[in-house]
């Protein structure tokens, strides 16, 4: 009989993890992609784009980030590996940049990679709006968001998350 009790207990354990996890369209996010050319933000389920988003990057866009204080946004595949809130840009997400390859380009040329790479919502500000912000690339190398679209990111992407940054 304790038997039987524990596997009902665990069912209804698995139950309830599976309708906690956040989903698109009853879907998981398995993945985000930047395209910083298109200047999107793809989330993915099994390969297929379920939403995308309009993002800002860095001042210098053009181009994988080479060393700290470039203004340039990475490229290639990192992890979503904590959040947090922000006074200055709302929520967060950290990025795992530097990855091995960026940390020995750098290590080769003699500087520091950098780190600190976020996806991040845009400054409240009274004197700039956040459309003006929405339309720039202004960042020191993050990936910036509306808030609105930001606040949905943080609600669906779980920590852990493969993000990959395209050219």
């Amino acid at each position: 009989m304790r038997w039987l009790l524990a596997a009902l207990c665990l069912s209804l354990a698995c139950l309830a993890n599976a309708t906690t996890a956040p989903t698109l369209r009853g879907k998981p996010i398995d993945k985000v992609l930047v395209v910083k050319s298109e200047r999107k933000l793809h989330l993915m389920a099994r390969g297929e784009v379920l939403k995308s988003y309009r993002v800002s990057l860095g001042k210098q866009p053009k181009g994988a980030k080479l060393r700290e204080g470039d203004s340039r946004t990475p490229e290639g595949f990192y992890w979503i590996d904590w959040r947090k809130t922000s006074e200055k840009y709302n929520l967060s997400m950290h990025i795992s940049y530097p990855n091995a390859r960026d940390a020995a380009n750098a290590r080769k040329k003699g500087v520091p990679p950098g780190g600190m790479i976020m996806i991040h919502g845009t400054p409240l500000d009274a004197e700039y709006p956040e459309w003006y912000f929405h339309t720039l690339d202004w960042t020191e190398g993050c990936i910036a968001m509306k808030n609105a679209d930001m606040r949905e990111i943080w609600s669906l992407v779980k920590d852990g998350t493969l993000i990959e940054i395209r050219p």
